[in-house]
């Protein structure tokens, strides 16, 4: 399958194949002619790279996992359960943080629109 192929098939733009080539996720044979030629599997490895993607894993992570995903896009080995627990407790982190910071900034929004109706008053 060329590239124009594979990126109608998953939706994904020839330059990002290209990208996720790059990064060591997608593999492809080079014909006589230079051209990009994949394996009948890769429109479901595209697939894979994209629900890892859409769940937040750095292009760096997936390159060491992806072996690790077996049949469709949401199944993942055993093995994986730990890195994305501990992945999945980092974001819980970060969304903690963001609303501590979330509430402190509507903390001074009021304030300062409380100072803004008491001198027009």
């Amino acid at each position: 399958m060329k590239i124009g192929e594979l990126a109608r098939e998953t939706g994904v733009s020839v330059r990002l194949l290209r990208y996720y080539e790059e990064q060591g996720l997608l593999d492809s044979e080079r014909t006589s002619g230079g051209q990009r030629v994949y394996a009948p599997d890769a429109p479901a490895v595209v697939r894979r790279i994209r629900a890892l993607l859409g769940a937040g894993l750095p292009t760096r992570v997936i390159a060491e996992v992806l072996d690790c995903v077996c049949g469709s896009e949401a199944e993942i080995e055993p093995c994986l359960s730990p890195m994305l627990v501990a992945r999945l407790d980092a974001i819980d982190e970060q969304i903690h943080g963001l609303q501590d910071t979330r509430s402190s900034l509507a903390a001074l929004v009021a304030a300062t629109e409380g100072r803004r109706l008491a001198t027009a008053d």
